[in-house]
């Protein structure tokens, strides 16, 4: 708190109308009240919390169900380095391969493009997408290529490895 001194000073002079006292202020209190703002701040404030990301996982008893897709319907996304896609349609085995990046005019355009022929086609969206990382992609280019499936409301998205074939080309290419 505060503490003001009333003793007499040692010198003799005469007194003023206005005697001049010394005082002291203990800061102690104020210590503790700043520790107690800050656990208050601390308990108080919203911490960040972190953005999930639902996934279907298949479930591995029911081996012997198959999901058949059509052949037209799908698209095959095979993530490189150095921000490269390289994409199909169809069977891997009749593939014509193309390359586009992660831009809005190039994977974007191309998912809206094929959904939008296959539900010409179908009459319904049976559009699936096929992600298919290579090693030398990195983990920003899956999570953008997933981001790709939310932004073009794709219902059916699959994350597969590459094939044999597929390996092949990418050596040859």
């Amino acid at each position: 708190m505060a503490e003001i001194n009333n003793q007499p000073s040692q010198k003799k002079h005469k007194q003023t109308a206005c005697s001049k006292k010394s005082t002291r202020v203990d800061l102690a209190p104020m210590v503790d009240l700043g520790f107690i703002l800050l656990t208050f701040f601390v308990f108080t404030a919203a911490l960040s919390q972190p953005m999930v990301m639902n996934l279907i996982v298949p479930n591995d008893k029911n081996s012997g169900i198959t999901d058949d897709i059509c052949e037209t319907c799908v698209l095959t996304l095979i993530l490189d380095r150095d921000n490269k896609i390289f994409y199909y349609t169809g069977k891997a085995e009749t593939a014509l391969y193309r390359v586009t990046d992660y831009s809005s005019a190039g994977i974007r355009n191309i998912i809206k493009q094929k959904k939008k022929n296959v539900f010409l086609k179908k009459g319904k969206d049976d559009f699936v997408l096929i992600i298919k990382p290579t090693a030398l992609s990195s983990f920003k280019n899956m999570i953008d290529a997933v981001d790709e499936c939310s932004i073009n409301m794709v219902k059916r998205y699959y994350i597969d490895e590459v094939n044999e074939k597929e390996k092949k080309w990418l050596k040859d290419k």
